[in-house]
């Protein structure tokens, strides 16, 4: 039985609408652009600004220490120099269930929080921010278990060996299909019934401004909710545009050739082998007592293995269900190909940043050849290449986004991109998903990533990418270096904008742990 299952893609983005009432007649009739939203907090035209990035961060304490909260302690060394905190998705772990919000996210970040210093009295579903916190969706933040798992739990084998275990938090309901995190963060329009109620609400909270009408006014201290699963604002003179990478991120079909088939029964075998590696890693848990801090620090490792298992077997699982061409959320991405020429049309926008949750370039252990980590840069590749191809000579040198961040990635990580050969070319991509869940490893075969870009047999490859900084788990054993992470970015004047990113680490060792700042750099 599979512990986790994820909605299709239609069904994430048809839940998403009713939860914010997708074009509802009195919001059409009100010109709302239900995609947009302003910042009211009386400082977003100063062209010099501070913000924070966190990502993968929902757990709970593990075997007595918390690391959630130790990046949550350097972000409030931060605090009062930034304007807001930007999430790259996975809040909650490791199904996104509503019962885990108190502890794996308003304990953790209740300065963030109005009432914070009474975290039990909040609920997740009626937080206010004091600081703007602007998440977008992680895979796990839209997970669910089977409804045989919530009657039965425990009596598989595998059940009863995991929930021996202390970190163990699977969640009873799941995220409903991405429920909890719209209840917790998205303006949950669903849950007002009478017409003249919404309306209300209408004109009470969406009074900013923008070319394309009227939008969502996020108030810190007073009301602060996202407009959509996907949004755009802007601050400093900078777009920030925040996408919902879980509808475009879906594996193309394997082909229907010799080498298709050859690769499919690959996959297979690697199923295969993944499944006995994990009972062999279950085997070994068994025997060891999470009680024992030495037997506690090897489950941790353990458990991060079996973590990495379980994502790569999701992507098998999805490359080996994709007999048609994939369900691709054209919506969302032509919404971001039209909002781009815009910004780039608007005199007083002088930067770009993307923050969205699957990273198109990556060199996390299990991550780099993900087929949705393909499957991801390839759609992103396909709007930059209609960006750029009308905007034509007004791009000049200049990259079509100034910067990505991006989570799913258990790690710290800067890339950059190369010439590629199309419009994703020179961009600085910040992965930022060490902020909580495991650390995981760099993969073994360098920093330099290739691309082969056709499907034929003995397709040449060529380089896309360098990875110019990883921070993740390394060394072994007693030894094992643990380092969590978020990153402070400094907006400096200028078009284009100069970006400072500040890595802010806490890292655990042997048993220790250790606050400090990695030398800072421009991207």
């Amino acid at each position: 039985m599979r512990l986790i299952s994820e909605p299709p893609i239609p069904v994430k983005i048809q839940k998403m609408k009713e939860r914010v009432r997708w074009r509802h007649n009195n919001i059409v009739q009100s010109g709302i652009d239900q995609t947009s939203m302003i910042i009211d907090d009386g400082k977003n035209e100063t062209p010099d600004f501070s913000f924070l990035v966190i990502g993968d961060s929902g757990t709970k304490s593990h075997y007595g220490h918390h690391p959630q909260r130790e990046v949550a302690q350097l972000m409030l060394e931060h605090k009062d120099d930034c304007r807001f905190v930007l999430h790259t998705g996975d809040v909650i772990y490791v199904v996104g269930s509503h019962e885990y919000y108190p502890a794996n996210f308003i304990e953790p970040y209740r300065e963030f929080l109005l009432g914070g210093e009474k975290p039990k009295n909040i609920a997740y579903d009626r937080m206010t921010f004091n600081l703007p916190f602007l998440p977008v969706l992680g895979n796990h933040d839209y997970y669910d278990v089977p409804l045989m798992y919530r009657l039965i739990t425990g009596s598989t084998l595998r059940l009863r060996r995991m929930l021996r275990y202390k970190d163990f938090e699977i969640g009873w309901h799941g995220s409903n299909q991405g429920d909890a995190y719209a209840r917790a963060f998205l303006d949950y329009l669903a849950s007002i019934n009478a017409p003249e109620e919404l309306q209300y609400h209408l004109d009470q909270h969406y009074t900013g401004k923008t070319d394309a009408g009227r939008c969502l006014r996020y108030i810190p201290g007073e009301f602060t909710r996202i407009p959509n699963r996907y949004y755009t604002f802007q601050y400093g003179g900078i777009d920030f545009f925040a996408l919902d990478s879980n509808t475009f991120n879906a594996p193309s079909p394997l082909p229907t050739t010799k080498a298709g088939d050859n690769y499919r029964r690959e996959l297979q075998k690697r199923r295969q082998e993944i499944d006995r590696e994990e009972e062999e890693i279950l085997a070994i848990s068994d025997r060891l007592n999470p009680d024992n801090p030495e037997d506690a620090e090897q489950l941790d490792d353990l458990s991060a293995k079996l973590d990495q298992i379980n994502e790569v077997k999701i992507d098998i699982e999805k490359q080996l269900a994709s007999h048609q061409p994939p369900t691709i959320d054209i919506e969302q991405l032509e919404w971001l190909r039209d909002k781009l020429i815009e910004s780039w049309h608007t005199s007083e926008i002088r930067g770009r940043i993307l923050f969205f949750h699957h990273p198109p370039y990556v060199t996390e252990a299990t991550k780099w050849s993900q087929a949705q980590t393909l499957a991801v840069r390839h759609r992103l590749r396909w709007v930059l290449e209609q960006v750029k191809a009308s905007l034509g000579s007004l791009v000049q040198d200049r990259p079509i986004v100034d910067l990505i961040f991006n989570g799913h990635a258990h790690c710290l990580e800067y890339i950059r991109t190369v010439d590629t050969g199309y419009a994703d070319s020179h961009i600085p991509c910040i992965v930022s998903g060490g902020s909580g869940r495991r650390p995981r490893r760099q993969r073994s075969e360098g920093r330099e990533l290739m691309e082969t870009f056709t499907n034929l047999p003995n397709s040449p490859t060529r380089k896309v990418a360098d990875s110019l900084l990883y921070v993740g788990r390394y060394g072994y054993g007693s030894q094992t270096r643990l380092p969590y992470s978020c990153v402070r970015v400094d907006v400096r004047d200028g078009c284009p904008p100069k970006f400072i990113v500040r890595p802010l680490i806490a890292e655990r060792v042997a048993q220790q742990w250790y606050r400090y700042e990695m030398e800072k750099c421009e991207v």
